[in-house]
């Protein structure tokens, strides 16, 4: 036989929604049930009043056999081998039901007598725990809401008292009801099998008896067919057997194990509060405001999913979505009329919500379960592992380390007459032994008594003169923090433009800038002051990655708060465990200290990997490098290119020079000879060659003439 669904005894004390929404599906099994086993119960019953109506019940019998695999069974309803088995089963009584009839009194012991016994025992068993179980769940509801309601005031210890009293009986009656009530659904599946088949196998063999059966009735395969029937009626039994007893005992040790369970608010000593869960389920009280003062407080059942927070009725099929808890801040609330409450923000803080556990080890797990799904650990391949492995990193974080400190204690000066500084590394910079954090001392990366800002400040950059210049000059200013004039391509032309979420953790003035030993040393003691003065408010912003400038935008109004020069950016490095964590030192532009310049490391937490963005400052400071080297190249070949071209001009010029004293001494030259009238009354001037060559000329034509 194909394995049995089964009600989980194990969730039985939980009573969630899911369970209570299996247990309808087994009860709404066993109403079918029920309705089918009355009709066939009927139908025998007719087989064993009336011998003349023999052949009518037998065949009523196997038509409802026949419709056995059309039955909406909302448990084993694909069962094949049973079907199949049904079949054959009617095919036979079928056959039977024309030829004879039984006898009454083998009928009554092997027939009619196990499924009497079925619907007489079995089914009102059922009923009768279904009833008991509905009366003390209803009083565990009562208890509970009583429980809840108690006053916070000491002269009440009695009737607390008494009240603790009332949720632990009511709750031990409940889970024992609920634990018994689910043996029976379950063994139910398996005796409406015995009951369907073994009044049907004692049929059979009472027909045989009666009749003597040859081989021209009933075959020998018909024959080795109800010897595997009987066989597997029996095999049936045994795993039912089995299985009751594996349950009964599954019974006795969650009895055993789940008495300090049933105390509403059980002794966290006993009972340890596990802070590395990334998945949680339970009731919950959820308080809803009826008006300006005045609120109601609801019971359901809360469960995270991936990382959204979901709630779900008792009657409800499925649940529905509180609030997105991904980026969210949780924290414990004191509240007037109720005890152990905390509260859930939403990132953007636009939905809060106000939630009540039934005792202190509950309330600290839920706030626990959702810190570390606020921090996506859940995605994670090992969650609770992750999560362990960051509340032990936080730990460390905030615990100073004696290593650290008596490996430098060689290197610090005789402090006899003041008090030795209790600075410590982080466990990041424990681990690096280069040689240069070896000769330092924690005083030459961090001055001592530093304070540290928690909050976003102003820029320190050169903005401040321009807006002091803009307001001495009677310009209005932006109250909201922008530039009165955009940024002249700024960021609009840039070539590398990356945008992260980040949540600023503090600042403080560094010493040192040559490793990344000053960020570590930093990271440690602002989480250790934040930790030490219980600070969790941090601002979100958006930092934006440009080749100038790294600017931390407001994500509501989108109005720039701080803004670096890229040239300013003298280290970059992520905390070497916790990768969420990442800093950067930043050289101020004006002001110096003992002759050297004002350097400032500011610690964010982001959710993407730290090494990230210190990859994208990395780029773009090259990007910035290699166009500052190309623009310098560029004004080289334009200094280069208008040397040439001046060049040039100059030369053109000594040639025109040339050419002017050439024509002008040309033109001297004629003006010293003497003129002779042209044939147009102009005169022309020739030099003394030219006149000798025109009287020869002459003379040679008139020598000619004579002689003609």
């Amino acid at each position: 036989m194909p394995g049995m669904d089964k009600l989980p005894i194990e969730e039985a004390l939980e009573d969630s929604p899911q369970t209570r929404s299996l247990l309808g599906v087994f009860e709404e099994d066993t109403y079918t049930i029920s309705s089918y086993y009355h009709q066939l119960f009927q139908a025998m019953q007719r087989i064993y009043d009336a011998q003349n109506e023999l052949s009518a019940a037998t065949h009523l019998t196997s038509k409802l056999l026949k419709e056995y695999e059309k039955q909406r069974f909302p448990l084993g309803g694909d069962d094949e081998v049973m079907s199949s088995t049904l079949q054959q089963f009617a095919k036979v009584i079928d056959e039977l039901s024309s030829c004879h009839a039984v006898l009454s009194t083998q009928l009554a012991d092997a027939m009619m007598f196990p499924i009497a016994q079925f619907k007489e025992r079995d089914l009102k068993e059922i009923l009768t725990l279904k009833e008991v179980f509905q009366i003390s769940s209803d009083d565990h509801d009562v208890a509970v809401n009583r429980y809840n309601r108690l006053s916070k005031r000491k002269e009440n210890e009695k009737v607390k008292g008494e009240v603790m009293e009332d949720v632990y009986t009511s709750r031990k009656k409940q889970h024992q009801t609920m634990m018994h009530y689910f043996l029976a659904l379950n063994t139910l599946q398996y005796k409406k099998k015995i009951a369907l088949l073994e009044p049907l196998l004692g049929y059979m063999q009472a027909q045989m008896s009666f009749f003597k059966l040859g081989s021209e009735n009933l075959t020998q395969q018909w024959e080795d067919f109800l010897t595997n029937i009987g066989t597997s009626v029996q095999n049936v039994r045994r795993e039912m057997d089995s299985e009751v007893d594996g349950m009964q005992q599954t019974i006795q040790d969650l009895e055993e194990a789940s008495d300090l369970l049933y105390m509403p608010d059980p002794d966290p000593s006993k009972i340890p509060i596990n802070r590395n869960l990334t998945r949680k389920a339970g009731y919950l009280n959820t308080r809803n405001k009826t008006g300006l003062v005045s609120s109601t407080w609801d019971r359901q059942y809360f469960f995270t999913q991936g990382g959204n927070l979901m709630s779900q009725a008792r009657g409800d099929v499925a649940g529905g979505l509180v609030m997105d808890i991904d980026n969210c801040s949780v924290m414990a609330v004191d509240c007037e009329d109720r005890r152990f409450c905390f509260q859930i923000s939403s990132f953007d803080g636009k939905k809060v919500a106000i939630l009540q556990a039934d005792s202190r080890k509950d309330c600290e797990e839920w706030i626990a379960t959702i810190n570390n799904i606020s921090k996506r650990i859940y995605l994670s391949e090992n969650p609770e592992e992750t999560a362990a492995r960051a509340n032990q990193s936080a730990l460390e974080a905030v615990t100073p380390s004696p290593s650290f400190q008596q490996r430098h204690e060689s290197f610090r000066p005789s402090t006899q007459g003041r008090p030795r500084a209790a600075r410590t590394s982080s466990q990041g910079s424990v681990g690096s032994d280069s040689p240069a954090l070896s000769s330092l001392s924690l005083d030459s990366l961090v001055a001592p008594d530093t304070p540290i800002q928690f909050d976003i400040i102003s820029p320190v950059c050169e903005e401040h003169a321009t807006q002091a210049k803009n307001a001495s000059q009677g310009r209005r200013t932006n109250p909201f923090g922008e530039s009165g004039e955009p940024q002249s391509g700024e960021s609009e032309d840039s070539i590398l433009h990356q945008l992260f979420i980040a949540r600023f953790l503090g600042s403080m003035e560094v010493k040192a800038t040559e490793n990344a030993d000053v960020i570590y040393e930093t990271m440690r003691q602002i989480l250790a002051a934040r930790a030490i003065h219980n600070i969790f408010r941090m601002t979100e912003s958006h930092l934006l990655v440009t080749c100038e400038c790294l600017k931390l935008i407001d994500p509501q109004t989108q109005v720039t708060r701080l803004r670096f020069p890229l040239s300013s950016v003298v280290l970059c490095a992520s905390h070497q465990e916790n990768k969420r964590l990442f800093g950067f030192v930043l050289q101020t532009a004006g002001g110096q200290v003992d002759g050297r310049p004002v350097t400032v490391c500011y610690i964010f937490e982001s959710n993407n990997d730290g090494e990230k963005i210190c990859d994208s400052v990395g780029l773009a400071k090259q990007i910035a490098l290699h166009s500052e080297m190309d623009r310098k190249a560029t004004q080289k070949q334009k200094e280069m290119d208008m040397a040439k071209e001046k060049q040039q001009e100059e030369l053109t010029k000594q040639k025109q020079i040339e050419k002017d004293l050439e024509e002008q001494s040309r033109l001297i030259a004629a003006s010293s000879r003497p003129n002779q009238p042209a044939a147009d009354g102009q005169f022309l001037v020739l030099s003394n060659s030219q006149s000798e060559d025109s009287d020869a000329g002459d003379e040679t034509r008139k020598k000619g003439e004579s002689e003609a």
